[in-house]
């Protein structure tokens, strides 16, 4: 997947960004053992820990983000800016419905890297507003997510990440083989939930 990555990055002539191009979000059900994700995760590469309020989400952030500076990964967690602000951290990863909250840290001044879901032009055009560093845009291919909509296609979301005016990820059933079909056409990078694991530990 990293290889895949980096194609899609060098061929899409897309907006530029110190971003991995690879990053893998953890799922509660579909990648339950987040440490064995990060294991199989490249070096350069980007982990979303979504802990979706579980009540241990403090030390597991704090052990998740030892391992990820141990294996050269950026880490990110989503919807918390207080977990965020543990070190080893990078960043925060915001939902679609939060824009307004990440609008309102760009005002107060708040410097970290941000990301954010994006479901339409739309809300790309938002999370620009916001002060968002890169989009994750799904569904592009049909998701086994229960929360997935009716993916996007190709070209409609190469339309997306055309007129974006900023990064963005290709999110939704992206895999070692959808991934090949994202080349030279805009977008900065992958994202995915369930590949990583499926595919088996990767190394560049």
């Amino acid at each position: 997947m990293a290889r895949q990555a980096l194609r899609v990055r060098a061929t899409g002539g897309a907006a530029q960004t110190p971003l991995p191009p690879l990053l893998a979000l953890s799922d509660p059900g579909r990648t339950p053992d987040v440490q064995a994700l990060i294991e199989a995760l490249p070096p350069g590469s980007g982990l979303v820990y979504r802990h979706f309020g579980a009540a241990d989400r403090r030390g597991v952030t704090t052990a998740l983000a030892a391992a990820c500076h141990d294996r050269g990964i950026r880490l990110f967690v989503s919807a918390d800016p207080d977990l965020a602000r543990l070190d080893g951290v990078d960043g925060i990863h915001w939902p679609e419905k939060w824009l307004h909250r990440a609008a309102a840290a760009r005002a107060r001044g708040d410097g970290r890297i941000f990301t954010a879901a994006a479901h339409s032009a739309r809300a790309v055009h938002r999370a620009r507003q916001a002060g968002i560093d890169a989009v994750l845009l799904s569904p592009v291919f049909p998701s086994r997510s229960p929360s997935a909509g009716r993916p996007k296609g190709v070209f409609a979301a190469a339309s997306v990440a055309g007129t974006a005016g900023m990064p963005v990820y290709a999110l939704g059933g992206v895999n070692a083989r959808t991934a090949r079909r994202l080349e030279g056409l805009g977008f900065s990078g992958i994202a995915c939930v369930g590949a990583i694991r499926s595919a088996g530990p990767t190394r560049t």
